[in-house]
């Protein structure tokens, strides 16, 4: 029988992060837990007092909101590496309460600040000692028209509790309950499938091993399907509720819109990947022809398409790999990383009811942490190297920026991952430039990167955007009703080169974004912007790193859609997503030339 997955307490705490770099003891997290209570209370304090000292009561909120992050990224994280200890459980849910009440608490700020004149409020941007909040009052006067009355903001901010069910019985359900069922590995023996372990299954050169993983895991999805789609029609009703709540037009224009980003970039996104379907469909064709199968199956796609090559890399290979990959962006960028890989920023390996994937968490003060489910191939050098870009994005912001101003956008949230990959990849290419073999592999690793990023995830933004129009439209959000429409999408985006498998109807079930409403378009937004970046980065060396650095430290200091352009990336031209596509058409024929 393969091996078990370890307790927590059973692994190397050499691969596992130093949460006590955020609170060094359970007592001192048990004293900012009480100090940001009683912050919460002189929080409330504040209410229709806000015109008598505007700036106290915004620095007050500013000092609560940081509070509330060391507090988060300690319970939450703990949490995170075993979703199973009730314990954790218990300080995590204690901690979401606070947050609510802290939102509550702090509610009324916005319909009071705005009750001021607009010119008291630019003014106060204006003044020197209150530099940090000049954005945050800029985009709060974009926010009028959607700020409601201090009695509702403060009834909505009370409701968090009940309106964050769906997503935290989802998380729950899926990295707890969720039964799923034994498989075979490829040596024939028997073992409990895990979201760690199925992407190695998926991709296994045995096709039974990957088939027999593909229906494991979606079918039991698909055992769930009525109460799943209870769960995300739920989340698809609270972005609606919400988006009306505050005058917007629909819950798609409510997440972009205070991002400043036009809804036109998700539909050009749409429209160029839709275009670029006759080069996914040829990608899809000379697979189907290289796996010498009479019929590609969706289990089929993630499987490397030169089966007798493979790079087997242990973390600390993978960590280095990453540092030569990444070391056109300079000594000081690599330096942090080797600082981050020495003092615990990152917990490697998988154990039992860690939270499934990976993610990295900032603090601002404290050093990024990384979560990780490492596995000993490219794949997952790959994924550190984006977790990576992802702290080195909050590493500079947080150093450049002060607090107000240092958290950046969503929407740039994935260009520093993705442009990381991208230079790994090239790197890898170069390297190996003279292997016809090698070169061959690691077309299809950067084909994948694009299949599984600009072209699956737009998918799942179509999905996104047609089930939201569902429900605006009154039609009713049922198992059969999305499962059908994401099942046409499937026929849609690989119909022309696969056997689309019924099951796959169920796959949107386990994607754990969609309970972050209209958030999965930017990965593919970001993949465009991070390719432009990337290869103006190795064509012109120092002066495109130094642009690149003063768009990761840029925070919130400007709107996301100028940050990229301080990088020298217009998201609004829609060629930059059709050129990120050319690339893609260019790989493929690389790929004909190699095989």
């Amino acid at each position: 029988m393969a091996e078990e997955l370890k307790n927590r307490n059973e692994m190397d705490p050499r691969w596992q992060w130093r949460l006590d770099h955020i609170f060094a003891t359970e007592a001192d997290y048990e004293q900012a837990f009480a100090k940001a209570q009683q912050d919460v209370e002189r929080m409330n304090a504040w209410q229709g007092k806000v015109k008598d000292d505007p700036k106290g009561a915004i620095r007050l909120a500013d000092e609560l909101a940081l509070q509330l992050d060391y507090l988060s990224a300690y319970a939450l994280m703990h949490k995170d590496e075993d979703s199973g200890d009730p314990a954790r459980q218990g300080r995590a849910a204690q901690f979401m309460s606070l947050g609510v009440k802290a939102d509550a608490a702090m509610s009324f700020l916005t319909p009071e600040l705005l009750a001021l004149p607009e010119d008291t409020l630019r003014a106060l941007a204006a003044e020197p000692d209150f530099a940090d909040y000049s954005e945050s009052l800029r985009v709060l006067l974009l926010q009028k028209p959607h700020t409601l009355p201090a009695e509702q903001e403060m009834l909505l901010a009370q409701a968090g509790d009940v309106m964050n069910v769906p997503h935290d019985a989802f998380s729950m359900f899926n990295d707890v309950d969720l039964p799923l069922p034994q498989v075979t590995n490829e040596q024939g023996e028997k073992m409990q499938l895990t979201h760690g372990n199925y992407g190695p299954l998926i991709r296994s050169k045995d096709r039974d091993v990957r088939k027999e993983a593909f229906q494991g895991m979606m079918g039991t999805f698909q055992a769930f399907g009525s109460t799943l789609t209870a769960l995300y029609a739920g989340a698809v009703k609270r972005a609606a509720f919400l988006a009306k709540a505050r005058h917007y037009a629909s819950a798609r224009q409510a997440a972009m819109a205070p991002l400043e980003i036009p809804e036109t970039v998700y539909d050009n996104l749409l429209l160029a990947v839709e275009e670029s379907l006759p080069a996914l469909t040829e990608y899809l064709h000379l697979r189907q022809k290289k796996l010498g199968v009479d019929e590609l199956h969706l289990y089929d796609l993630y499987v490397p398409m030169i089966q007798d090559y493979d790079m087997k890399l242990s973390f600390p290979e993978a960590f280095e790999l990453v540092c030569e990959g990444l070391a056109p962006l300079g000594e000081e960028y690599v330096a942090q990383l080797r600082k981050g890989y020495a003092e615990g920023w990152m917990d490697v390996y998988e154990n039992k009811n860690k939270r499934s994937g990976a993610y990295s968490w900032g603090c601002y003060g404290v050093h990024p942490f990384v979560l990780l489910n490492h596995t000993d191939d490219l794949g997952g050098a790959m994924t550190l190297a984006h977790e990576l870009g992802h702290s080195m994005h909050t590493f500079y912001s947080n150093a450049a920026q002060p607090y107000a101003k240092s958290n950046y956008s969503l929407f740039v949230a994935e260009v520093a991952s993705t442009c990381n990959e991208v230079l790994l990849m090239r790197h890898l290419m170069n390297k190996h430039r003279d292997d016809p073999k090698a070169s061959a592999f690691l077309c299809n690793q950067l084909l994948e990167e694009f299949r599984t990023t600009v072209y699956r995830q737009t998918m799942f933004a179509a999905f996104e955007k047609e089930a939201h129009a569902m429900y605006e439209r009154g039609e009713a959000l049922t198992k059969e009703s999305l499962s059908s429409m994401y099942y046409a999408l499937n026929e849609k985006y690989y119909g022309g080169g696969c056997c689309v498998d019924q099951l796959i109807a169920s796959e949107w079930m386990r994607i754990p974004h969609f309970y972050r409403n209209f958030y999965v378009y930017q990965y593919a937004t970001g993949f465009s912007a991070a390719v432009a970046i990337a290869t103006r980065i190795l064509a012109e060396g120092e002066p495109a790193v130094r642009d690149y650095k003063k768009f990761l430290s840029a925070g919130c200091s400007v709107p996301p859609i100028e940050a990229l352009r301080l990088a020298g990336v217009d998201m609004e031209n829609p060629d930059t997503v059709r050129s990120a596509l050319r690339v893609f058409g260019q790989t493929v024929e690389d790929m004909k030339a190699y095989l």
